[in-house]
């Protein structure tokens, strides 16, 4: 995908040289991934289906920046107590936060089947599950049911992650509807802790959720340079860096 997003073609040969592994394994591997719609099978390789604003699949984000999503999570889930009531988002970095919670004695409303499975069987955690329209590949909530969803709660702590996040253009997503319910889940909650790695500084998404003064607290990883950690705490937010 990388290769892809690069130069707009990748031949199989190439990729197998790249990768080390074999041209079957590649063309295995490159038909899995045109199921999901982020690329065309052409003769010899394959041509990307994203555009540029376009947000990579789930399963490609997952495999990047695993050991920093994983401390963040330990962290994120270090700064729930016992007993709250939780707003949990979809994406990588909340699967991974999910995982960090499970077995706490909290109350989680997961907006994504991936965190809500990570959640499923860990008491004495309790799990609601909001309503809405499940989106491919994500398998995370949005529509008019998961906003009333949210809408008859009220949470302690909302914890939110995103697609971009800058002091400028504030806290974006690159869906219209995520962005959305990102906005309502903020609001439901008397606090806000987003989860952003360092990635997430270096790039804004095509959908603002809102301005990065809503936010409380700031947990990411040690790559975020301090400059922006420091930016960001002159506008009074808490920030963490995951150890």
């Amino acid at each position: 995908m990388e290769r892809l997003r690069e130069s707009g073609r990748a031949d199989v040969s190439v990729l197998a040289e790249a990768t080390g592994t074999s041209e079957v394994t590649i063309r295995r591997d490159l038909e899995q991934l045109a199921a999901l719609g982020v690329l065309r099978r052409v003769r010899g390789g394959a041509v990307s289906d994203l555009a540029r604003g376009d947000e990579p699949p789930f399963v490609f984000r997952e495999l990047k920046n695993t050991e920093a999503k994983r401390a963040i999570g330990a962290a994120v889930a270090g700064l729930v107590e016992d007993g709250e009531a939780v707003l949990l988002d979809g994406g990588t970095t909340a699967l991974h936060i999910a995982r960090a919670l499970a077995g706490r004695r909290v109350t989680v409303m997961p907006l994504s089947l991936q965190a809500a499975n990570a959640l499923a069987s860990a008491a004495p955690t309790r799990v609601i599950l909001p309503g809405g329209e499940l989106r491919p590949g994500e398998l995370a909530v949005n529509g008019p049911l998961a906003e009333a969803s949210l809408r008859a709660l009220r949470f302690d702590t909302t914890i939110l992650t995103c697609c971009g996040v800058s002091v400028t253009d504030g806290v974006t997503a690159y869906d219209l509807a995520d962005a959305a319910v990102k906005t309502l889940a903020m609001a439901q909650a008397r606090r806000v802790l987003l989860a952003a790695d360092a990635g997430k500084f270096t790039r804004t998404a095509l959908a603002a959720v809102a301005p990065v003064d809503r936010v409380d607290v700031l947990v990411t990883d040690a790559a975020t340079p301090q400059p922006t950690l420091d930016a960001l705490e002159a506008l009074g937010i808490a920030t963490h860096r995951a150890p």
